[in-house]
């Protein structure tokens, strides 16, 4: 089994986020087993949490998780957060990033690969119908 390319996007999307000067965000479902994060500024099972250098100190963006030190209203926390909670990453200045689908991450947890159907085949018979698009 191959391991999930999740971790691997959202290093990605920092690293390019951060590289560009721009604020990196995670959108995190609090409600993950495993995800520790100040409970009283989680809305609707999620929070919004600042990764970038300057909100954050020893950022890990491991394989399984995420885990850095942030301080929340003056107090110091230390944050865990596993990377199939993280619902998309994105630039607070321009919302440039991406979001990860629920039933990607549950594929990914459940060891199933997600299937590609096969184009289908229109009904129709004779000569294709091309249009040009200007």
């Amino acid at each position: 089994m191959m391991t999930s390319q999740q971790p691997y996007i959202i290093k990605a999307y920092y690293d390019w986020l951060v590289d560009n000067y721009l604020t990196p965000y995670l959108v995190v479902d609090a409600t993950v087993p495993g995800t520790s994060v100040p409970q009283e500024f989680v809305k609707d099972g999620q929070i919004v949490l600042n990764v970038s250098p300057d909100a954050c100190t020893n950022l890990k963006l491991g394989i399984e998780e995420i885990s850095f030190d942030a301080r929340f209203g003056g107090v110091p926390r230390k944050l865990v957060v596993p990377c199939l909670a993280v619902l998309a990453i994105y630039a607070k200045e321009n919302g440039a990033g991406t979001v990860f689908t629920i039933e990607d991450e549950l594929s990914e947890v459940e060891g199933e690969t997600p299937s590609v159907e096969s184009p289908k085949k229109p009904n129709k018979k004779g000569p294709p119908n091309l249009t040009v698009v200007k």
